[in-house]
């Protein structure tokens, strides 16, 4: 089980390890995406390790035992969940896999070899990476390092939300991106405790409606195919344990084009400075493409959840 007391007891675990990132108020705009409230960007694109990961797969290594981390850990991942896992190999002195799918970016594929970890290319998504990864870590041994479904996991992912509230407790919608469930499931679990009124927004690709088309089916479907681009943001699936928070807590989900996500990460940057991949700029594009519009007046926060270079490239 996962509760308010299992984040607190992770963000004290990780403090030494993860930064605070910065809550900004995004004003002085020229194209203001939200001119009736205040717009907050909660700036995770500037964690270690470049996004929010490095939460959820620092408590992860943190909660092993010495023999757990020593015979050396694996993963798969979209990019941002094998950076943060090459992290916590890194600071476990440990060996470390990521199964890539081969639409993953290769500018993240540099940075994990870069950490120091085995890079494998394996399947057209990450759900055929992480079969392959699962499979090398029963066969040899490895500890598997789940990016969405596993509750320590999980929980580290909600010091986001509880570092947010910290530096903003009056913030009425939280918009976050999904790729498979875990960044949306930690932050609303923790929003919801510490102030129930607050609404929580998820934001999917067009190209990979996870929890939506399990959402209405009411139970966890996976997707014929996924269309969209985004690696970050392209799980054909979830898990039961995510499903169940999202159904509980989670107001709304919308959806947005690997277009909107673009113009948003060149938003970011043209406005901002801030240099994003697509996930990252996903819950703006929210806002900015008019897929979610909150009521005026209210305070608005947008989990700027992953650094990258694609707003600079014209990706």
């Amino acid at each position: 089980m996962i509760t308010l007391d299992t984040v607190r007891t992770a963000a004290a675990r990780i403090a030494p390890h993860v930064r605070r990132t910065p809550l900004v108020s995004a004003g002085a705009l020229k194209d203001n995406p939200y001119p009736d409230g205040q717009l907050l960007l909660k700036l995770e694109c500037l964690q270690a390790t470049g996004s929010f990961k490095a939460r959820g797969a620092t408590n992860k290594l943190l909660s092993l035992t010495d023999e757990e981390v020593q015979r050396g850990i694996i993963t798969a991942s979209g990019g941002n969940h094998g950076l943060a896992t090459a992290y916590a190999g890194w600071l476990g002195k440990t060996k470390t896999t990521v199964y890539l799918p081969e639409s993953a970016s290769p500018e993240k594929a540099k940075k994990l070899a870069d950490w120091g970890a085995r890079v494998v290319f394996k399947g057209s998504v990450w759900d055929e990476a992480n079969r392959e990864a699962l499979a090398v870590a029963e066969r040899e041994g490895l500890t598997y390092f789940h990016p969405f479904a596993d509750p320590v996991v999980i929980a580290g992912q909600g010091t986001t939300a509880l570092e947010s509230l910290e530096q903003e407790p009056d913030v009425d919608d939280f918009v976050v991106a999904i790729g498979g469930g875990g960044l949306i499931s930690g932050i609303a679990l923790t929003v919801k405790a510490l102030r129930p009124a607050a609404r929580i927004i998820g934001v999917e690709p067009t190209g990979a409606p996870t929890l939506s088309a399990s959402l209405k089916a009411g139970r966890v479907v996976a997707l014929p195919a996924i269309t969209t681009s985004v690696a970050t943001l392209a799980a054909m699936q979830t898990e039961p344990i995510n499903l169940q928070i999202v159904q509980r807590y989670v107001e709304d989900i919308v959806l947005v084009t690997d277009d909107d996500m673009r113009e948003a990460a060149r938003w970011l940057w043209f406005e901002m400075g801030l240099a994003t991949d697509l996930s990252g700029a996903a819950a703006v594009a929210a806002l900015r493409a008019g897929r979610f519009r909150p009521a005026p007046g209210r305070r608005v926060c947008a989990l700027v959840c992953g650094a990258g270079s694609d707003a600079l490239a014209g990706r």
